[in-house]
């Protein structure tokens, strides 16, 4: 497979962050204001309006209909948001610590972890409400990865090819198990789609909250590393002799990706593509240094779920698609269009 070409270092400019805030901007915007209860967008937003400080309006909207304004569209487009920002970025460190232009946020086991361990919990009976089925997946899915860590390094040398190969190993593994569970408890097969498939249904603000922190951790920490990811860029031989340490900053960057990754799928199921589309979107749009990739990435990515779950809800209104075939409807062309251009050498 082709390595993703080094970068030329370059500062995050205006322009570009301008116009993909904008965009973010635009699809929060749109989340709020579109939905299937039939609310007037004028109102929605006068109503969003009211809440700014200094600013006192009259939306006309009844104490219902604010409730759903507030307690079921916005805390969904803020887990979108959370959610899409978090997968994006992660994809983009995958894409620059293993060099590799197909990896996604899911390479090392995570998602046939979390699915694991969600298979689990609705198999013995427990259901989808609740903390306990989010609790398993976050559980198995950094269960997963280090299990792949650890058989990367059984060889004595663990690095970027092998932890792949590891990756693909335990995920073959953990899905098995997840199929041998489902085969057990048939009668729950509908539920464990269901959640595969992906959905950002929330009933207020807990999913949020019990994302956040995650979010920002699993960010910032992942921001502090772009240059870092930039210089590994050019060979893991090359960053060492510029004072790099490859080994310690992989650890670090799966660390990061992998603890938010498996917080966004923990409380939205799994959501393909995310982490190719967008990162490869940014790149080809305004260049390929980390600098600017991983920021805008993580802007970008949240307004690109936001939309997506737009999608899904409003396709087949009053009935919602799984978020998942929209991305997977978007992703798999693109996919297959970064395949060839990486075939090609392009990226």
């Amino acid at each position: 497979m082709t390595a993703i070409a080094a970068p030329v270092p370059s500062r995050l400019r205006l322009g570009p962050t301008a116009k993909v805030v904008a965009f973010t901007i635009l699809a929060l915007l749109a989340g709020v204001l579109i939905g299937p209860a039939g609310l007037s967008p004028r109102q929605v937003l006068l109503e969003i309006a009211d809440h700014v400080p200094l600013i006192s309006v009259d939306s006309g909207l009844s104490e219902r209909e604010a409730a759903i304004v507030w307690q079921l569209r916005v805390p969904r487009v803020m887990l979108g948001a959370l959610v899409g920002g978090v997968l994006a970025i992660s994809g983009g460190a995958f894409q620059g610590v293993f060099r590799n232009p197909l990896a996604d946020p899911y390479l090392l086991g995570v998602a046939a972890g979390a699915g694991l361990g969600a298979t689990i919990v609705i198999a013995v009976g427990l259901g989808t409400s609740g903390l306990l089925l989010p609790a398993a997946a976050f559980l198995g899915a950094v269960v997963a990865v280090l299990v792949t860590y650890s058989v990367g390094g059984l060889g004595g040398r663990r690095n970027s090819a092998t932890l792949i190969l590891a990756g693909v190993a335990v995920a073959s593994f953990f899905t098995a198990m997840q199929t041998f569970v489902q085969q057990r408890s048939a009668d729950t097969v509908r539920e464990v789609f269901s959640w595969i498939l992906g959905r950002l249904s929330t009933v207020g603000w807990a999913e949020v909250r019990l994302l956040l922190p995650y979010a920002i951790f699993s960010s910032v920490v992942l921001l502090a590393s772009r240059r870092l990811l930039d210089v590994l860029a050019v060979g893991e031989e090359e960053a060492e002799t510029l004072g790099v340490r490859a080994a310690r900053v992989r650890m670090l960057v799966v660390g990061a990706a992998t603890l938010g990754t498996a917080a966004a799928v923990a409380v939205s199921g799994l959501i393909a593509f995310v982490g190719i589309i967008v990162p490869h979107g940014i790149r080809l749009l305004f260049g390929s240094s980390y600098r600017s990739v991983l920021p805008l990435s993580l802007i970008g990515g949240a307004g690109f779920l936001v939309l997506a779950d737009l999608g899904a809800r409003s396709i087949l209104s009053p009935g919602e698609l799984p978020i998942g075939v929209v991305t997977a409807f978007v992703g798999a062309p693109f996919f297959a269009l970064i395949l060839r251009r990486a075939v090609r050498g392009d990226v």
